[in-house]
């Protein structure tokens, strides 16, 4: 796909997703900490179920420093309802103790630094510079955009890796912050990953996978 037309579609769902106030996270937080720890906590996890949680685990550990001194046997009581929680209670404790320990309590602003910290790989890590920040480097890459991304025709791959490039490479990087939010709100109203509402789709025209599957006569 070339770049008028990617960004042909990225225009309608700009339009079918308007951004309001610049909010384009769908788990709400106060601080980069929270931005941080609760994008950690929603690996494989609902956001309602993260959101569900987030009042209790922040009204107990406040801070870096709070969270630091805590053990993963305590936080697990307060997370036990998000999938991975013990796994997840170690990664939050632990980057909380690096954070203080070698950012001075301070959330750190580049790819590198934040993928240093314990459960922090590149799509959590672009999810935080860019929410918390409004740092955009790069394109986090999800099951809702993976997923997109190769029936739209983005992408040939299935590797995130790789598809955070090619999505790089299609857009300019002025809409990289929205691509993500967008993509998932898509993916999880009408791209969906069973029955995709093909008859609703405002990309039907522009889509690789519906056009081949007309050219199919499967539609």
């Amino acid at each position: 796909m070339n770049r008028e037309i990617s960004c042909e579609v990225y225009r309608r769902l700009l339009a079918h997703y308007p951004i309001v106030g610049g909010r384009r996270n769908f788990i709400h937080f106060n601080s980069p900490f929270e931005s941080l720890i609760l994008t950690i906590l929603s690996a494989q996890t609902t956001d309602r179920a993260v959101s569900a949680i987030r009042d209790d685990l922040f009204a107990r550990y406040p801070t870096p420093e709070a969270l630091a001194r805590a053990e993963p046997e305590e936080v697990e009581p307060l997370i036990r309802n998000i999938g991975l929680y013990r796994s997840k209670a170690r990664y939050i404790v632990g980057t909380a103790r690096k954070l203080v320990s070698d950012f001075d309590g301070q959330v750190p602003r580049t790819i590198e630094e934040l993928q240093s910290l314990p459960g922090v790989g590149r799509k959590t890590a672009n999810i935080v510079l860019s929410h918390a920040f409004g740092i955009d480097v790069g394109i986090a890459v999800d099951t809702h955009v993976r997923r997109v991304s190769k029936r739209i025709g983005f992408t040939g791959s299935t590797n995130p890796d790789i598809i955070e490039r090619d999505l790089m490479a299609l857009f300019p990087e002025e809409a990289w912050k929205n691509i993500n939010y967008l993509l998932i709100s898509f993916g999880r109203e009408i791209c969906t990953a069973k029955n995709p509402k093909h008859e609703r789709c405002c990309v039907a025209d522009l889509c690789q996978c519906y056009q081949d599957l007309l050219r199919a006569g499967e539609k």
